[in-house]
C-alpha cells in the first residue's frame, strides 16, 4: 500500500504525544447582533459591514487605536466580528471602550431612523491562540468558548429586558477574563 501524502491538506499535530509550547495568550473580543436574522435579507449586507466600523470609531474613541490597527485574526462572523489583541489591553477594553462603544451605537441608531436599532452582545476572553496570518489563525478553544459566551442566556437575557431605546450593548467577560482584569483592580470600573 502507498502513503503518499502529495497535496493532502496538513492534519492535526496529534495531541498528548509530546509537549510543546503553549501558543501566545491573546485578548479576544467577539460581536453579534441581536436580531439578525430576523433583519429582512436587504439589511444583512449593510448591517454586517457596520459592525466592524463601529468597532473601529469607538476603539478610536476610547484611545485604542493601536488594537484595530493591530488586530490578530480579523473576521466577519456573518452577523458579527471577531478579532484578537494583545491582552494587556483588555482592561482598557473592559473601561473605558465598552462604554464608548454603547455610546457609538446609540449615537448610530439615532442617525438610523426607520431601520431596526443596532443592537450588540459582547464577548471578552483571554487564552492562547495560534496566529497563522491567514483566514485560519486564532482558532482554537479560546476562540470557541468567546464565541459560547456570545451565544449565553445571561447575555441574551440583558439585551431582551432591556429597552432597545436605553440599552444597545451587552457584554460577556469569561472568568478568565473577569479575574485578570477586574477583580485584580487593572480596570477603572469597581469588581461590584
Amino acid at each position: 500500500m502507498h502513503s503518499d501524502r502529495a497535496g493532502l491538506p496538513a492534519t492535526s499535530a496529534a495531541p498528548y504525544s509530546r509537549s510543546r509550547p503553549l501558543p501566545p495568550y491573546r485578548g479576544i473580543l467577539a460581536v453579534d447582533l441581536k436580531g439578525f436574522t430576523e433583519r429582512p435579507a436587504i439589511d444583512h449586507e449593510v448591517v454586517s459591514r457596520a459592525v466592524p466600523d463601529v468597532l473601529r470609531i469607538s476603539l478610536q474613541r476610547s484611545g485604542l487605536t493601536r488594537l484595530w490597527t493591530d488586530r490578530l485574526f480579523p473576521a466577519p462572523t456573518g452577523d458579527g466580528y471577531v478579532l484578537g489583541f494583545d491582552p494587556a489591553l483588555m482592561p482598557l477594553v473592559i473601561h473605558p471602550w465598552l462604554d464608548t462603544l454603547q455610546d457609538v451605537v446609540a449615537e448610530l441608531n439615532v442617525h438610523a431612523l426607520g431601520t431596526a436599532p443596532l443592537r450588540l452582545r459582547v464577548g471578552l476572553h483571554i487564552g492562547p491562540l495560534p496566529d497563522s496570518a491567514d483566514a485560519f489563525g486564532g482558532n482554537g478553544t479560546a476562540r470557541t468558548d468567546t464565541h459560547r459566551l456570545l451565544d449565553s442566556r445571561p447575555v441574551r437575557a440583558v439585551l431582551a429586558e432591556h429597552s432597545e431605546n436605553i440599552t444597545h450593548v451587552a457584554a460577556i467577560l469569561s472568568d478568565r477574563c473577569y479575574q485578570d482584569a477586574v477583580d485584580s483592580g487593572y480596570t477603572g470600573r469597581h469588581r461590584d
